[in-house]
């Protein structure tokens, strides 16, 4: 009821109101001046009051209809306005309002749709510099292969193999020792299981390095559901996937998509101490919507700015918005963390699509 007193529509009648008591005030001195002065004899204090009595009643009406009215006209003009700023913040940059009044506010409206198309065309730009630019990685990515091979064969050579080296001579040594001296050869086997726990974490460090990066030509549900059984494998976590088959996205939007994912599956096994965890991928009127949730320690948006993260959110909105898409991150300690992302269709893809 609050709200109501300071409403458009309430203005507008109390305006009217406003109006309709100083408008009787007048009348009434006018006629009580003629009275006075004059004193006719069609002009007597009981017809003043009568008529003054008539005309508040019917003027009391009439001002809260046309108030009520006209606030109304201007109250659905403001909301139209207002959910068009809303769809905008949303990413659906292609809404728009149209009024046929010629008035500010529907100069406001054609200004607001312009800038909208502005919005939009710069989104399509965004799009079409990321699939410049995928092609750009591929290549690249082609020319590293070879390095990162390099890469790999010297740490095997540093770290796995030659763990597995000294565990060679270990075990030979506990071999000699253990009818001769059983405790020398324990400690020995001992060392030998620290060895091989060190070993075979370097290892799992090194494949982890080959997963790959990118969706290698698969469609995005295929690399997700990949992804998540290869994660399955490593940890505890119930892993909960809603994924519609068909995005309608382009090839570079889901790369993109696909490490955002990625991101924040790894924050998740690292940093969130959870025991669930939940990916749903789904079309909208016009927009890609992705919720990425955890019952695990959540954390202080805001507060924990130094936390590790942090890196890694920054890292997943600085790549959504190379495509024009908008993430939201909510979060408190103990209560999990959910993140919410929207991408916007490329009306481009869709006309294409259509065609």
């Amino acid at each position: 009821m609050k709200n109501w007193f300071s409403s458009i529509r309430f203005s507008y009648i109390r305006s009217h109101l406003y109006t309709l008591f100083m408008v009787t005030v007048i009348l009434l001195a006018f006629f009580l001046t003629v009275h006075v002065l004059f004193d006719p004899n069609w002009l007597t204090a009981t017809g003043i009051f009568s008529f003054i009595l008539a005309y508040t009643l019917i003027g009391l009406i009439v001002a809260i209809y046309s108030g009520y009215r006209a606030g109304g006209y201007l109250k659905m003009q403001i909301d139209g306005i207002s959910v068009l700023v809303t769809q905008f913040a949303n990413g659906n940059y292609e809404s728009s309002i149209y009024s046929k009044e010629n008035n500010e506010l529907a100069r406001l409206s054609l200004e607001l749709n312009e800038l909208g198309g502005k919005f939009q065309q710069q989104v399509e730009s965004l799009q079409r510099l990321a699939d410049e630019n995928a092609e750009f990685t591929k290549s690249a990515h082609k020319a590293a292969v070879i390095e990162e091979r390099q890469r790999l064969a010297r740490d095997l050579h540093d770290a796995v193999s030659q763990q597995l080296f000294a565990l060679t001579m270990m075990s030979e040594a506990a071999l000699k020792q253990f009818d001769r001296h059983p405790d020398m050869a324990k400690s020995q086997l001992e060392e030998v299981t620290a060895a091989g726990q060190q070993a075979q974490t370097e290892m799992r460090a090194l494949l982890l390095h080959l997963r790959p990066v990118y969706l290698s030509g698969d469609p995005l549900p295929v690399g997700i559901h990949k992804l998540v059984e290869e994660l399955k494998q490593k940890c505890y976590i119930n892993f909960h996937l809603k994924i519609e088959e068909d995005l309608g996205l382009p090839e570079s939007t889901e790369e993109h998509l696909f490490r955002i994912i990625q991101e924040a599956l790894s924050n998740i096994l690292r940093h969130a101490n959870a025991s669930n965890a939940k990916v749903v991928i789904e079309n909208r009127q016009r927009e890609v919507y992705v919720h990425i949730a955890d019952d695990g320690d959540g954390f202080n948006v805001r507060e924990d700015s130094t936390r590790k993260t942090s890196y890694g959110l920054k890292t997943m909105k600085e790549r959504i918005g190379e495509v024009g898409g908008t993430l939201n991150v909510r979060s408190s300690k103990g209560e999990g963390t959910y993140i919410d992302i929207r991408i916007p269709k490329s009306s481009v893809l869709n006309e294409g699509k259509e065609d």
